[in-house]
């Protein structure tokens, strides 16, 4: 549960990759894609970065590919004022040889965390919550909760151990992943250990964090956590391809995911494992469109849980890399990494 995601290794080539080439000063004419290439339409035109970055892009793909075995994905960039690029190479199916496509649905892992996030603070604007309220008002039993604030879980501030970093959760999850885990049973996991530090003094990434938030907003609202963020999130933005599933379902068409975090060792198919092992902190699935949409709502951190203002100026966005099950054989890598001011349409 600790080795570096594949999607993280994309994601990171693919901003190097963008970041280090310059851009031409008139948009080239887009190269033809090869015939494993599907491309997404959208008014910011594909191959609108020019033939070198498009080049550096492929490149960046390939290699990544290739040093972490991934079998397909499907990637999405946008750049502010300068065009757009999406792939999707490789196969979404190792046995059927399926080709991956930009509309399949796949599982976005951590990226979940910033529809949480978005859930309380529009609680925060009803004023039903304070983001200086301690856990210790909505939770009990949170290890020094009466100090830790709503603000510190939503920043990573808060010092608390990763459930996800327990090797008895490890051993758990992957002797039966397709188990399902209530909350309160990832929390207990984390909560048999010291905190890492006191609140507010260190950045720390910790799932519990999330994991707590989701309860707080339950409490709060009377309902299911996924109820909330369809009804509250979701539907709102139009996201119509995204959904927080209540167990293991995975809505069709979708590609299948693998990973080497098993107790051989081995690859195996994750697909139909039951995310509800990340629940707040990462068992959404989306597609690429919907990401892209999703994307310029979601401003860094930095600018919304230390200052919220507005619903629009406060959705906040904790520091998402994939969840550890590594779910990038089959996720839009970087579908929303990036944003710009081209609104995304359906191929």
């Amino acid at each position: 549960m600790r080795r570096t995601p594949p999607r993280r290794l994309l994601a990171a080539a693919l901003l190097a990759a963008s970041l280090l080439s310059p851009l031409a000063a008139a948009p080239a004419t887009a190269q033809p894609a090869p015939a494993a290439v599907h491309q997404v339409k959208a008014h910011c035109p594909p191959g609108g970065l020019g033939h070198k970055l498009t080049a550096r892009l492929d490149k960046a793909i390939a290699d990544v590919r290739r040093e972490a075995g991934i079998p397909g994905l499907t990637v999405g960039l946008w750049m502010p004022g300068k065009g757009s690029y999406v792939r999707s190479t490789g196969v979404a199916d190792k046995v059927t040889g399926a080709p991956m496509r930009p509309d399949l649905h796949a599982r976005i892992g951590s990226e979940t965390k910033t529809f949480t996030v978005t859930a309380l603070l529009q609680l925060v604007d009803d004023g039903r919550v304070r983001l200086d309220d301690p856990i210790a008002k909505y939770i009990r039993g949170v290890p020094d909760g009466r100090r830790i604030t709503l603000r510190h879980l939503a920043e990573m501030r808060s010092g608390l151990f990763s459930y996800t970093e327990d090797d008895d959760f490890v051993q758990a999850l992957l002797s039966d992943p397709r188990r399902p885990f209530t909350p309160r049973e990832l929390l207990s996991y984390a909560f048999k250990h010291p905190n890492n530090a006191p609140p507010n003094t260190t950045f720390e990434y910790s799932n519990t964090n999330i994991v707590l938030l989701g309860l707080v907003i339950e409490k709060v609202t009377g309902r299911h956590l996924a109820d909330v963020i369809h009804q509250r999130v979701l539907r709102p933005s139009g996201m119509h391809r995204t959904l927080f599933p209540h167990g293991a379902e995975f809505p069709e068409p979708h590609a299948r995911g693998y990973t080497n975090q098993t107790l051989s060792g081995e690859v195996e198919d994750a697909t139909d494992w039951n995310p509800s092992w990340a629940w707040a902190a990462g068992a959404m699935i989306s597609d690429l469109q919907d990401l892209r949409r999703w994307a310029p709502s979601s401003p860094p951190a930095s600018s919304s849980a230390r200052r919220p203002r507005s619903s629009a100026s406060r959705r906040s966005r904790p520091a998402t890399p994939a969840p550890a099950t590594a779910w990038a054989s089959s996720t839009p890598a970087a579908g929303s990494a990036t944003t710009a001011p081209c609104p995304a349409t359906r191929p």
